[in-house]
């Protein structure tokens, strides 16, 4: 688990310098502060804003759970829209659940019926 927390730490460093690289091989005039390392990665310097934090950390209405990250490299957690697909799951789970042991102890008294 350690080894694993190692490369996890190691590779935000090495998104945090590819994004700080990217954006300084840029002529001034180009340089945004904001992007994807290697595409993937999104990165944001700039100064967060209350409208870029509601956006990333508090919207109901998107269907995206992962947000690009107000300040810094990596992913936000958009949090109503996670609670309401975590809330889906586990009342999937709970009917999925119900409706086992349902069958089970169907099949438990249709069995002793028969022994009998």
């Amino acid at each position: 688990m350690k080894d694993l927390y190692k490369l996890a730490r190691t590779l935000v460093w090495v998104a945090f310098f590819g994004a700080l690289y990217q954006e300084l091989r840029k002529p001034d005039a180009e340089r945004t502060w904001h992007g994807k390392v290697a595409g993937v990665i999104p990165y944001d310097f700039r100064l967060p804003t209350v409208e870029r934090l509601r956006k990333a950390y508090w919207d109901p209405e998107s269907d995206i759970v992962f947000s690009d990250h107000v300040f810094g490299v990596g992913w936000a957690l958009n949090i109503p829209v996670a609670a309401r697909k975590l809330a889906a799951l586990v009342d999937q789970y709970a009917d999925a659940s119900r409706s086992l042991r349902a069958g089970r102890s169907s099949a438990r008294r249709s069995s002793s019926r028969e022994s009998e």
